[in-house]
């Protein structure tokens, strides 16, 4: 998503951690943290609730972004996110161009030599030229950075140890029963047909089967930014009342008069729509929202 740049004038550092089990951000909102526990900064409140289940009381998480209307595509930092990250003794991002303001801000911040958790590269999907950057929808990938981050804070505070790899160890089981539900679904959703207003969760849908009917140009001209052509939206729109999808999964962090023809165009032929987002909703956890994400999606796919 390249939208017009954004800027947030103070950096956000309430990350709802009592749903995401621990951690807590500094009253000055540097990140930095007032003792000799490890501070974590993370990119968005996706990474930081996955942090913060780690690190549990005994390090401080930070999330630069957790507003649903900030899009780190161009989110534009300022000297407070800066100090933040250059304080961090472990950063966590998505990578493959999502955020690319982290690495710029730590590229600047003389001094700063965090251990840097990058999503996409634990992932191994980045195999060169296009592909789908947003990895947080893909278990397999979380469960591999929630491990990174718990070697790194290790590192980084070695009297907490075993705290981190308990903390790590119970999160990771909640992962792979999520992972374990997936694949049992996809007994039942495999070869569903779907359609998507942005690639934002094609790995969970990868993962339970399902086959995208959307025109690629339409996605991409969302996920760009540009105009959808004429012929395209047209593709796109015949998909509903033809019975040609199952489903309309839609993320409304980005809508525009072309997504909204798209999902009235769903609605009108009863064709059930599944609200997807970037960043987790108020009072929320990564496993807590994503299994809501599953369920959804199931059952949309199912009715």
């Amino acid at each position: 998503m390249r939208r017009a740049a954004l800027t947030l004038a103070v950096l956000t550092t309430t990350l709802g951690l009592a749903a995401c089990g621990g951690g807590d951000s500094t009253a000055d909102g540097t990140g930095a943290s007032a003792d000799s526990t490890p501070t974590v900064v993370a990119s968005t409140d996706v990474y930081g609730s996955i942090a913060a289940a780690v690190a549990g009381d005994a390090a401080t998480v930070t999330s630069i972004i957790d507003e649903p209307s900030a899009d780190p595509h161009s989110y534009e930092a300022d000297t407070r996110t800066q100090l933040a990250l250059s304080r961090a003794d472990v950063v966590v991002e998505n990578g493959g161009g999502y955020d690319d303001f982290v690495g710029t801000m730590l590229d600047a911040a003389d001094g700063a030599d965090p251990v840097v958790v990058n999503a996409v590269e634990l992932s191994g999907k980045d195999a060169g030229g296009e592909f789908n950057e947003h990895v947080w929808y893909d278990v397999p990938t979380v469960r591999k950075v929630a491990a990174a981050v718990e070697a790194a804070l290790a590192e980084a505070s070695p009297g907490d140890a075993a705290t981190f790899q308990a903390n790590a160890d119970a999160l990771d089981a909640q992962l792979a029963e999520l992972e374990q539900r997936i694949a049992d679904a996809a007994a039942t959703t495999s070869g569903t047909p779907v359609a998507v207003t942005e690639p934002v969760p094609g790995y969970l849908l990868d993962a339970l089967g399902a086959e995208d009917r959307t025109p690629g140009e339409f996605a991409e001209a969302i996920e760009e930014e540009t105009d959808v052509p004429a012929d395209v939206l047209q593709e796109t729109l015949a998909l509903f009342p033809g019975g040609q999808v199952r489903a309309l999964v839609h993320n409304e962090q980005t809508t525009g008069p072309q997504t909204e023809r798209v999902l009235e165009a769903a609605q009108a032929a009863d064709v059930p729509v599944v609200p997807v987002t970037e960043t987790l909703p108020e009072g929320e956890d990564y496993v807590s929202w994503m299994s809501a994400n599953v369920d959804a999606v199931v059952s949309a796919l199912t009715a």
